[in-house]
């Protein structure tokens, strides 16, 4: 994953509406203004997170056919993938570097 894209995933997760946002939408799909019911926003505002979402790559819209008007949201498939490899890597990285690191302590200990 690109900086430029681990940097917009973790912009729209920073605020925690769009945290929320993204835990109902795993539960379903669902329209903007359930959304902004759900987590008490007016429709400007939830439209602003959703754009957000959006631009991280997290989440994706389609109309219905009945209703070209309604927008339903749902998460992108692999979305998260980047982060949770980013993360992973970064987790072996610090972990190795611990343990060298405790390695260096022990051995300047027993001089």
């Amino acid at each position: 994953m690109s900086a430029a894209s681990l940097d917009r995933v973790l912009t729209a997760l920073a605020d925690p509406y769009r945290r929320r946002a993204v835990e109902l939408l795993r539960e379903r799909p669902r329209r903007a203004g359930e959304l902004a019911e759900a987590l008490g926003l007016s429709s400007p505002a939830m439209s602003k997170h959703l754009r957000a979402l959006k631009e991280g790559g997290l989440v994706e819209e389609a109309h219905p056919d009945f209703d070209a008007r309604v927008r339903v949201y749902s998460l992108k498939s692999g979305a998260i993938r980047g982060l949770k490899e980013w993360a992973d890597e970064t987790e072996r990285r610090w972990t190795r570097q611990l343990a060298s690191f405790k390695a260096h302590l022990e051995k300047e200990g027993r001089k």
